[in-house]
């Protein structure tokens, strides 16, 4: 079962010691649940009935939390009993600024034109210590109930699926996930100046079989990492349009740095200095080897824009020491899109608490690429509130299988999603195992992509493996459904069943 956190790379020691320590202490407690109190309670259960087992883990889980809150309870009064005995003199409020407003401005300082205070940001959500026994027992129920059927774990879930949408006919072809393959991670800690991308990810065309598929993203990968160790045969910068391009690319332009190393991605790390000199070099490698972007195969990027707010600015950084407002990032991506289309999918190009901007640029770009949430998606535990997914306006959301996600929720807000057309993501999370399941999960559950980082790391590999291993089964059986590209044009939500564009890419001739 994956863990919920990552310990970045070049964090502190004391950061690295401390964030081990809660995985360590999570593990243990999770250990002792499935050992003592879930072996219990579960014992002698139908382990196909995933829906009864997974009640039974919800109420569980809730109990744990509800203990929590109350040990959480007596602490505080304890403590503040505590502080009554000392007898401490009362605090008086100070006269600083309340916290969440600025400064009045000084004369002549842009008192013209107030801008909008920007939405803080919402307060992680909480994780409970040991709460990965119970999404790993789910897990491990469902693996149960496929091996007493003896079918694949995938065919299990695409079963229920199936039961708990009541639909007439049970799932007889099956539709693969496109892969999002991880090939660049543009270092936002590093000496370049781009911060908006944090990954830049390859999506191959919906006629080539996973396994062509996988294997051009190979070549492209091979041909970057010749670029990238040469910087002699690097393109230089592109001959600037506008002001603000001849401003930044007039002088000296130094090449990007690239790091000898594979990230925990397990895809190539690297740093550019803007968006331009980044795609410049994914064109140049795709046309050395024959390849067009935009027809060969097609990039998503993961902005991960969270991590690019300035709060005391309230602007996103996406350049170092260049700042853009919310409504400014809005008019930036659609210049983006238009100039480069091959850019078929945006991951998390706002923050959630941006959800204004998130409606505006959907219905801008909504019928051009996919506008993703990842992280500006709330937890699974917290998505489902009234048959609706409480995220902002976006295309699709990436779904992780970590901590207390049960089978049955992932069944439950695919079902949502696709009744919302919504196209559903199953995404790798970051500290992640090197079991498979989770490719079983994405292509039970019909996911229109499935996202596992880059082609190295065992635990990533893995499942790239496993997905070639499931494409080879179904088309020997004849089991296989055509896949397809299809974005929705949120303007004119009144007529949802008319707004699918044209396919991309358009279908070939035989």
């Amino acid at each position: 079962m994956s863990c919920h956190s990552q310990i970045p790379e070049n964090a502190l020691p004391e950061k690295i010691e401390a964030d081990e320590k809660e995985r360590n202490d999570s593990v243990n407690t999770a250990v002792d649940w499935v050992n003592e109190s879930l072996n219990t309670m579960l014992r002698d259960l139908e382990p196909a009935d995933q829906c009864q087992v997974d009640k039974m883990l919800g109420e569980y889980f809730t109990n744990k939390v509800e203990e929590k809150k109350k040990i959480q309870r007596q602490e505080e009064e304890e403590e503040e009993e505590a502080e009554a005995t000392l007898a401490l003199p009362p605090r008086t409020p100070s006269p600083a600024t309340p916290p969440g407003k600025k400064k009045s401005a000084k004369p002549g300082k842009k008192s013209s034109v107030a801008e909008r205070p920007i939405p803080p940001a919402e307060p992680a959500e909480p994780v409970l210590c040991g709460s990965l026994a119970i999404g790993g027992t789910s897990l491990a129920i469902a693996k149960a109930g496929a091996t007493i059927s003896h079918i694949p774990l995938y065919s299990h879930i695409a079963l229920l699926k199936h039961e708990q949408s009541q639909l007439q006919e049970s799932p007889e072809e099956m539709t693969l996930p496109l892969p999002m393959v991880t090939l660049l991670n543009c270092e936002k800690m590093s000496p370049s100046k781009l911060k908006l991308v944090k990954e830049v990810m390859v999506i191959p065309p919906v006629q080539l079989s996973l396994k062509q598929g996988i294997e051009r993203v190979l070549d492209i990968q091979k041909e970057m990492t010749r670029l990238l160790e040469s910087p002699g045969k690097m393109p230089g910068p592109q001959p600037a349009d506008g002001k603000k391009g001849r401003a930044q690319n007039s002088g000296k332009k130094s090449l990007p740095q690239f790091l000898k190393r594979i990230s925990h991605l397990g895809c190539l790390t690297t740093g550019y200095d803007d968006v331009e000199q980044l795609l410049l070099v994914m064109q140049t490698a795709c046309s050395n080897i024959g390849l067009e972007l935009g027809t060969d195969v097609y990039l998503a990027i993961n902005c991960a824009a969270h991590e690019l707010m300035d709060y005391d600015k309230g602007k996103y950084e996406i350049l170092t020491g260049t700042f853009k407002s919310p409504d400014e990032m809005v008019a930036m991506y659609g210049e983006l899109i238009d100039k480069f289309p091959f850019i078929i999918a945006l991951i998390d190009p706002l923050r959630k608490e941006d959800r204004e901007q998130w409606s505006n640029i959907c219905c801008a770009l909504g019928s051009k690429c996919y506008l993703i949430a990842e992280d500006a998606a709330t937890c699974i535990s917290k998505l489902k509130t009234d048959q609706t997914i409480n995220t902002p306006v976006c295309s699709g959301v990436v779904l992780k299988y970590v901590n207390e996600t049960k089978v049955s929720d992932l069944i439950e807000l695919t079902g949502i999603l696709d009744g919302q057309r919504h196209i559903t993501i199953l995404g790798s999370p970051d500290g992640e195992s090197s079991d498979d399941s989770l490719v079983d999960l994405a292509v039970g559950l019909g996911a229109r992509f499935i996202k596992l980082g880059g082609l190295s790391r065992g635990e990533r590999v893995t499942k790239y493996n496993r997905l070639l291993a499931i494409e080879e089964e179904l088309a020997k059986n004849r089991n296989l459904r055509e896949r397809k590209l299809e974005f929705v044009a949120f303007a004119e939500e009144s007529q949802p069943e008319n707004q699918l564009s044209d396919e991309l890419p358009p279908p070939e001739q035989d």
